[in-house]
């Protein structure tokens, strides 16, 4: 038997069940984490404990646990698979609430997605039956019950508020065998197991790419027979289980698997169209394989999931801009198609609005011109307010994944370092029109009008002569530009604002001719 390290919550649940005659065993995830150690896997994220106690006596057991009382219980009991919800007093978060599930088998699964029968189990060797794959079907009993033969210890604060438990390992499908090799597989037959929940398809190449584990040659033949399976489950799901793939640390690698066993489609079908779609001679992939390149490097650097998927889906307009062919081929706007895509991407999978918008929003700009010398401060305080100082960093961190993504030898050359410097050389100059010395309520005191569109054309327009010139940004000046505007007629004003916008833009003054010299976008 083994030794190891399980948080007191998890603990004190397991005495109050197994002090009441019912057993305790920790179960799936944090098992096979226990197993693996923290060097690969930082250790278990969740932890699950089944028992053979029914979910009534569950909550009867710990109705007043960790100080909780009659009107406020510690449990939660809001489904229908026998799982009740135990909070404890921990400042831990996966710790706060923990899940304890009654053993059970599960039914036929017509909808492929949930099973339409739920039965409650006698043993813990039938609940594992149900399970997935073998690394996650292995249980850790804390049962202390002499009959079965097993046996805690507990040794207090061995580290921090942990204890050393030694229990005895259920592990009927050689899950064991299978940490040691590397290897995911399906607990019996894979057929029936990717039926009864299709999500398993995905989550198969999650795990593989979770913990550097290589999909067993029959099962991966299984997943590739059965990817349509995956246009049964809900795209929240599948969001979910992508989201868990991308912030891996071998996300590019569960990308091209996605891809080798057609599940990509199911996903996001949009990135099958770089999938052979040739660059010009300053590209040295495909599409497809620049866009998970730049993931690669993405991941490597640990960045964000913004970043990651903006990495990801950067250049997934060119199929649809190119034009030409061989070295001379062009992508168009291929930057601003591509965000309209990555935004109909993210909203079909449900990922929250704020994320589409910001992924959107790095993946319209990230091809930026800057040139050392021939962009001056106010044309970078234009970058800034078209950009947002907020989105700096994360946009050159794009840039940084596209440019290794081609296999540049520089992921950060000096002009962006440059950039950088004028960057932070203008930052505290207002950029912004909250920034601006008057508001709106200012204007509308100052011309004795209503709010309405006019302050919004005025404000736009009084920031553009502060971005040239930060030194205006007083007062006195701006309430007599707001009098010089106010006589203007609601057209006259919003012919200077957008003569302000196409200004704003000046720092791609240049682009064409530089990106058509050296990325071929004319």
């Amino acid at each position: 038997m083994k030794e190891f390290l399980i948080p007191e919550e998890i603990q004190e649940i397991a005495e109050t069940l197994t002090r009441n005659g019912y057993e305790a065993y920790l179960v799936g995830g944090c098992v096979r984490d226990l197993l693996i150690g923290n060097s690969l896997t930082g250790g278990p994220k969740d932890w699950d404990i089944t028992t053979n106690a029914h979910p009534k006596e569950i909550q009867k057991l710990f109705s007043t646990f960790a100080g909780a009382t009659a009107d406020k219980p510690a449990t939660v009991y809001e489904n229908d698979f026998g799982t009740v919800g135990i909070k404890t007093r921990s400042e831990d978060s996966t710790l706060k609430v923990v899940e304890v599930t009654t053993f059970r088998i599960e039914g036929t699964y017509s909808d492929k997605r949930h099973p339409d029968e739920i039965k409650f189990a006698k043993t813990i060797e039938e609940d594992l039956s149900r399970r997935d794959f073998t690394v996650n079907a292995m249980a850790l009993s804390l049962t202390n019950n002499p009959q079965q033969t097993i046996h805690n210890k507990r040794k207090e604060n061995v580290v921090g508020s942990k204890l050393s438990v030694v229990g005895l390992l259920i592990d009927p499908y050689r899950g064991q065998e299978d940490l040691k090799d590397k290897i995911i597989r399906t607990v019996g037959d894979a057929e029936k197991r990717f039926n009864e929940d299709a999500l398993r398809l995905l989550r198969a190449v999650r795990l593989s790419a979770q913990l550097g584990f290589e999909i067993e040659q029959e099962t991966q033949k299984v997943i590739k027979k059965n990817a349509p399976l995956l246009k049964h489950i809900a795209e929240e799901r599948i969001r979910d289980e992508f989201q868990k793939l991308i912030m891996t640390p071998r996300a590019a690698e569960g990308m091209f698997m996605l891809q080798k066993f057609d599940l990509l489609e199911y996903i996001i079908p949009e990135l099958l169209e770089g999938v052979g779609c040739k660059q010009n001679k300053h590209h040295v992939y495909t599409v497809f394989e620049h866009n998970v390149r730049a993931l690669e490097y993405a991941t490597e650097k640990n960045y964000s999931l913004e970043v990651r998927l903006a990495s990801l889906l950067h250049d997934v307009g060119k199929p649809r801009t190119k034009s030409g062919s061989g070295e001379s081929a062009t992508f168009y706007n291929h930057e601003m198609v591509g965000a309209r895509m990555a935004k109909d991407v993210l909203d079909r999978l449900r990922f929250p609005r704020d994320l589409v918008q910001k992924v959107r929003h790095l993946i319209r700009y990230h091809m930026f011109y800057y040139n050392v010398g021939e962009v001056s401060e106010a044309g970078v305080r234009r970058f800034i307010a078209r950009i947002g100082v907020e989105n700096i960093d994360d946009i050159l961190s794009v840039r940084e994944a596209d440019r290794v993504g081609s296999k540049v030898p520089k992921a950060f050359p000096y002009k962006l370092r440059h950039l950088l410097f004028m960057i932070d050389k203008v930052r505290h100059d207002p950029v912004h029109p909250k920034m601006l010395a008057v508001k709106g309520d200012d204007i509308m005191r100052f011309l004795n009008i209503p709010a309405g569109p006019r302050i919004g054309d005025i404000l736009f327009v009084l920031l553009e002569e502060v971005l040239d010139d930060p030194s205006k940004n007083t007062k006195e000046y701006l309430k007599e530009k707001v009098k010089e505007l106010g006589v203007l007629s609601l057209v006259e004003l919003r012919k200077l604002a957008d003569e302000g916008r196409k200004k704003r833009d000046s720092i791609e003054e240049g682009v064409e001719n530089d990106i058509k010299k050296r990325y071929f976008v004319k």
